[in-house]
Parts: C-alpha cells; structure tokens; sequence
C-alpha cells in the first residue's frame, strides 16, 4: 500500500509536468500525418462497423436488452479500445521516454501515467461518439450515462497496474511488447464484447461464474449498464468489489516490480 501512496504524491507534486506530457503526448502521435486526428478514428470504427456486420446482420445476434445489436455492441467495444491501447502504448512507454528516464531527477514512475492520460483523451472522443450513435438511434440520455466517468476510471487503473509490470520488463525481456499484443487479441474474445454469454450459459451455467473472474467484465457491462439498462454499480456490490480487490493486487504487484527494476532502467536504455 506504501508504493501506491507514494505514486499518487509523486502525481500531485508532478501533476502540471504529467498534464502537458499528456497532451504532447497525444499530439505527437498524429504530426507528419495528412489526416491527422483522423487516424485516430479510422480503425476503430472500421472495427465496430465490420463486427456489426458480422455478428448483428450475418449471425443475426439479438442482445440480451430491447436494443439494437450495433448499441449493445458499441459499450462493449469502446472500453475495449481504450484498455487494449493503453496497453499497447504503455508498455513501451520507457524505450519511447528514455531520454527522460536516464535523467536522475525525472521520477519515472509517471511515464505509464502520461500514456494513461494520453490514451484517455482518445478514449474521451469515443465515448462522445457513444452518446452520439445512442441519440442517433432515439435513445435519450439519462442519469446513468455520467457513470461511465467511473468505469473509464476503473479501467484505466486495472490498465496502469498491468503497464507498471510489462513496461518495466520490458526494457530487459523485449518480447514482453509482443506478448501483450497477443494476449490482448485472444483475451478480447474472453469477455461477451461481441458476443452474448447467455449463449454459452443456458447449457453450462457454471460458465457465467466463470466469465466474471475475468475483471474486465465489470468494465463492460458496467457500460452497457450505464448507456442501456440504467443501472448503477452499486447494484453490483460482490462484482465491484471483486473488481477492486483484484485491481488493486494488480497494481502493487506491479508497482513493486517497477520500483524493484527501477534502478537498472537507465543502465539497459
């Protein structure tokens, strides 16, 4: 617990230098590019529209809610996309800042945060598109929507605690980058995202129980809650603190590895 009240000091003292890495951060991802901020839509939006095709008009998939297939499809997909970037980006956040981290004054410990809340303006675009395709469809907004504040917050800190661990491996294990990528592409289809789990647990009951071990089922059905159902997460009481729990051994397991790594970083860089 000592290692995460450290961070968030060291956060509060370094929060102006953290916010304009930030936003260099996300600005630095587009310059050269023609599009720009565009690219930063293309895929992802390709994604849902062939996901939708796929699964809501080849398959023909009904949601368990009264609902479009492409609004009960979109909640799942879009914490997916933020969690699965930050990842991707956070990783390799200390090879991308070594020049920062080689300098004995930097506390490095904010590099993964930086990707974080690079990553979350993204994240930030989508979720106004979210609300967007919801209004769109006639669906109204409704008091439950600004709960998605809360479950952006308990992703990105479920994504900070694993970025602790890989980035820091990183830098001595290479591979580390291309192991997350490949854990991020199989465990994308661990969760009901795409796909409806009463499809599996009508049959094999015992299947549900199983696919909320997994934490980032909280994450999404605590959005199709927000945007759908209107439910709250206190409505989840054993699931929510199951998420937390787990999150936050994730986060001191990797926090101590960080800080344990953390005096060899600027020697292998």
């Amino acid at each position: 617990m000592n290692y995460v009240l450290t961070l968030l000091k060291e956060i509060m003292q370094k929060r102006k230098i953290i916010w304009d890495l930030s936003k260099a951060d996300f600005r630095k991802r587009f310059v050269g590019s023609y599009f720009g901020v565009v690219w930063m839509f293309i895929q992802p939006v390709v994604t849902v529209v062939i996901y939708a095709l796929i699964f809501g008009v080849g398959f023909k998939s009904v949601p368990p809610v009264p609902a479009p297939y492409v609004l009960w499809l979109v909640p799942g997909i879009v914490p997916w996309f933020f969690f699965s970037e930050t990842l991707n980006t956070g990783t390799g956040c200390l090879q991308e800042y070594s020049y920062l981290v080689k300098k004995v004054v930097f506390p490095v410990e904010v590099l993964p945060i930086i990707k974080l809340l690079s990553c979350a303006l993204v994240h930030a675009c989508f979720v106004v598109i979210m609300f967007g395709v919801n209004l769109c469809y006639g669906w109204w907004p409704q008091a439950s929507w600004i709960q998605v504040i809360y479950y952006s917050f308990a992703a990105g800190m479920l994504a900070l605690g694993i970025c602790y661990f890989t980035s820091a491996v990183n830098v001595f294990f290479k591979d580390m980058a291309q192991i997350v990528g490949i854990c991020l592409q199989f465990g994308m289809w661990l969760v009901p995202i795409m796909y409806d789990e009463g499809m599996f647990t009508k049959e094999l009951p015992w299947l549900a129980s199983l696919f909320k071990l997994n934490p980032f089922y909280y994450i999404v059905a605590g959005y199709r809650d927000s945007m759908l159902t209107g439910n709250w997460f206190w409505e989840r009481p054993r699931l929510t603190i199951y998420y937390w729990a787990v999150t936050l051994a994730v986060l001191l397991v990797g926090l101590k590895m960080f800080k344990k790594l953390r005096p060899h970083l600027s020697d292998v860089l």
